[in-house]
């Protein structure tokens, strides 16, 4: 490493890059990890980025992934820049100390955003506070939506989770000149960048590069593939072109988005409906992400911190209105939330026996919540006690309604509350001390592997991060649960007298509950 006046200088495989000093922490913002995806390369692994001469300036945030914007209704509480350019697989460097022999540990972060939004530059992840506490932070770009994520029979699946892979092997290949160590590499991610960290968890070919990861609001799992064709068919549908690669490629970017966004619209991660996600390739992703783990052939030896909010489901319901409509539906809404879950009616049964204050939209939110990220992250901690550890985020939102929503928890993480973007969730009036404690077990985690609590065992210990100081909880959740454990999975709609609902009349109440999502979010 060297430093001029306008900041340090690092050499990285492909070329030189400049920094800036800021707040006493070295910041490289924008280096291609791969070239850029479009061209030929367009729906290809990524590729190595063509070498360059002299010293590249790395001093502002690198393009980010075409995407469409998010809804007026969730636009007011969610940001996502948008940096135009091809050049969109980039990482950024927060580092205390640039150059080799420092050999700190390494916190790399993938955002979440549904596959389909998001970047590294949303100000909410500012690495500069896991630089400051001794931690090299590095933050990835990567392909989304049917960039990243499309299904087709002429290009190899899964190209935005290539994408991580290949910013992870940087890493390890080039950490070291930024004072970073390779071989104490956190891998974390929260809601679709856990769900990727998951995956590559699981995946031979990151064995070595990943030490230990955090897993927030996100379990590891793969898609059903029919479900990611039906996007792709939809689209090509609405673009009257065949669902292959050449054709998407040769249509207009903007177009594109707009008609990814225009049939995901009545998708949603609680309603379920078509949408892009991981899926099994024989290749990167041999089986399902969370069998993979829960067996012990893969990531064996890291430590896993996973966590979720208190009440997740309330991102997607409370934006536009959906929380008081999914109330006055009542039945309809069990209905949905049954189809989403294959699960028979004991399982609402059983919730309102837990909770008999809760209206239909807790029900329904808690409910699916359970089975699709509790319960996964629950049984993955069972398989691997005493190298796991859990919590809760739950302080609420001082916004009405919020609760301690779906990433509500990352300005507490990154220490970043202060920053506007975080204030979209948060409301005025964050507890700092709450930020301390939170940021704090990370770093901890990512610097010993014992983020500050007791580790899993049969006492099934949760650590709770709300209102008040953080307080260890044993089994909070374990009586929701144990209804997973006895339910029965419905894989179709089935006779009256399994299921009161009829497969037209369930069918069609999801329908209606996700026209119902659609037409807020607009």
């Amino acid at each position: 490493m060297t430093a001029d006046q306008t900041g340090p200088v690092v050499i990285t495989p492909h070329g030189a890059v400049r920094g800036r000093y800021e707040h006493g922490i070295a910041v490289f913002r924008g280096i291609p990890y791969a070239a850029p995806p479009f061209g030929p390369r367009r729906f290809r692994p990524p590729q190595p980025p063509e070498p360059w001469d002299g010293v590249r300036d790395a001093g502002a945030f690198g393009p980010t992934a075409p995407k469409p914007p998010y809804s007026e209704a969730f636009a007011r509480y969610l940001s996502d820049p948008v940096i135009p350019g091809d050049d969109c697989l980039n990482l950024n460097v927060w580092t205390p100390e640039p150059g080799p022999g420092a050999r700190l540990p390494v916190l790399v972060w993938l955002h979440g955003g549904a596959l389909t939004r998001g970047s590294s530059a949303v100000p909410v992840y500012d690495g500069r506070t896991f630089a400051r506490d001794g931690v090299v932070c590095v933050s990835v770009n990567y392909r989304l939506g049917v960039e990243g994520y499309g299904l087709f029979p002429d290009a190899p699946p899964n190209p935005g989770l290539r994408d991580q892979l290949a910013a992870l092997r940087w890493v390890h290949e080039t950490i070291g000149a930024f004072g970073g160590d390779p071989d104490q590499v956190t891998l974390c991610g929260q809601s679709a960048g856990a769900i990727s960290t998951g995956a590559l968890l699981a995946a031979p070919a990151t064995r070595g590069l990943i030490r230990r990861a955090v897993l927030q609001s996100g379990p590891p799992e793969a898609s059903d593939r029919d479900k990611v064709r039906r996007m792709v068919r939809r689209m090509a549908s609405r673009l009257k072109i065949p669902a292959t690669a050449e054709a998407f490629a040769a249509v207009d970017r903007d177009l594109l988005l707009r008609t990814q966004a225009e049939v995901g619209r009545l998708s949603s991660p609680v309603l379920g409906g078509p949408a892009f996600g991981v899926v099994v390739d024989g290749d990167l992703v041999p089986r399902d992400p969370l069998l993979a783990l829960l067996d012990g052939d893969a990531a064996q030896g890291v430590q896993l911190l996973m966590g979720w909010t208190r009440d997740e489901y309330r991102l997607w319901f409370v934006p536009g209105g959906l929380l008081e409509h999914i109330d006055r539906l009542g039945p309809v809404a069990l209905a949905a939330a049954m189809a989403r879950c294959h699960a028979g009616h004991e399982v609402p049964r059983a919730y309102r026996a837990l909770h008999p204050d809760a209206g239909v939209a807790e029900i329904v939110g808690q409910m699916v919540t359970d089975h699709l990220l509790r319960a996964p992250l629950h049984r993955l901690a069972d398989a691997r006690p005493g190298t796991s550890y859990l919590y809760e985020f739950a302080w609420p939102s001082r916004l009405p309604g919020l609760g301690a929503c779906h990433a509500l928890e990352l300005g507490f993480v990154f220490d970043t509350g202060e920053v506007p973007e975080s204030r979209k969730l948060a409301g005025e009036g964050a507890p700092q001390e709450l930020c301390d404690a939170m940021h704090s077990a990370w770093v901890r985690f990512a610097t010993t592997g014992d983020p500050g609590w007791q580790a899993w065992d049969a006492s099934h210990p949760v650590r709770i991060f709300g209102d008040g100081g953080p307080y260890t909880a044993h089994g909070p959740r374990d009586a929701e649960i144990a209804v997973w454990s006895t339910a029965r999975t419905v894989t179709e709609p089935g006779p009256a007298s399994r299921i009161r609902a009829p497969g037209a009349e369930w069918a069609g109440a999801v329908r209606r509950l996700r026209r119902s999502a659609g037409a807020r979010r607009r």
